[in-house]
């Protein structure tokens, strides 16, 4: 099924209480017409609905932020309450990831073809894979998605594994809108300094190829014209 306009399936339904109400119209109802679905599943009870959205109200704010949004909506058929959890990712595979911890068939949330860019090699597809199966060894430090012109994505991970040999990584994709392919890369960096200096490196027009990462984390899961807008470097920051 291409992407489409979404229904929640919450006729008849009512949120938990006050708090989730004003929590579901802040981050999901208010800006409901500006969410296009690229991938959704629900239960044959109907008591849970995954989703990966598109969010096309972010194309029009602070630059770089993500613009997916992984949905987990619970509801109570017996009670007619609702409840859900939400978070902003830059890469399919990451609200993949997301869903999947929370219960989601990897099967069933899987981009349908045609609704994005499809991966260009087999390196790519392997690291999505992965990324799928093994995010939740990751926690999240920030992400840039460049948009204006040829579009990349940036994000910064750190492994929850303190013994991770390499453990902050750094993902690159990079789309090719003329063929509607994209590739994924990773690379591994010891140091929170050592990943920022890259970034920094990159974002300026440098073009420094990514490090290899470590085999070990397997388990942890330019400048055009006009010029685009400031990528802020990389801050430290928990998930």
């Amino acid at each position: 099924m291409p992407a489409h306009s979404p229904d929640f399936r919450l006729d008849g339904y009512r949120a938990l209480n006050d708090d989730v109400d004003d929590q579901y119209w802040q981050h999901i109802g208010i800006e409901e017409d500006q969410l296009t679905v690229l991938a959704e599943h629900h239960t044959s009870d109907d008591r849970n609905s995954f989703y990966i959205l598109h969010n096309g109200a972010v194309t029009w704010g602070i630059p770089g932020e993500p613009q997916l949004v992984a949905l987990h909506l619970k509801r109570d058929t017996n009670a007619g309450t609702f409840q859900f959890d939400h978070a902003s990712f830059a890469l399919p595979a990451m609200a993949q990831s997301w869903l999947i911890a929370r219960g989601c068939p990897e099967k069933r949330i899987l981009l349908p073809d045609g609704t994005d860019s499809t991966p260009a090699d087999q390196a790519t597809r392997a690291l999505e894979q992965r990324l799928r199966r093994d995010g939740d060894h990751f926690a999240l430090l920030t992400s840039y998605t460049h948009d204006t012109g040829p579009m990349e994505i940036t994000v910064l991970l750190r492994a929850l594994d303190e013994k991770a040999p390499l453990p902050f990584r750094i993902l690159l994709e990079e789309v090719d809108t003329q063929s509607r392919t994209h590739t994924l890369r990773e690379g591994g960096f010891a140091t929170f300094e050592a990943a920022a200096q890259w970034w920094e490196a990159h974002w300026s027009g440098e073009g420094i190829p990514l490090p290899p990462a470590s085999p070990a984390a397997r388990h942890t899961t330019a400048p055009g014209v006009p010029a685009p807008p400031a990528r802020p470097a990389p801050r430290r920051q928990g998930h």
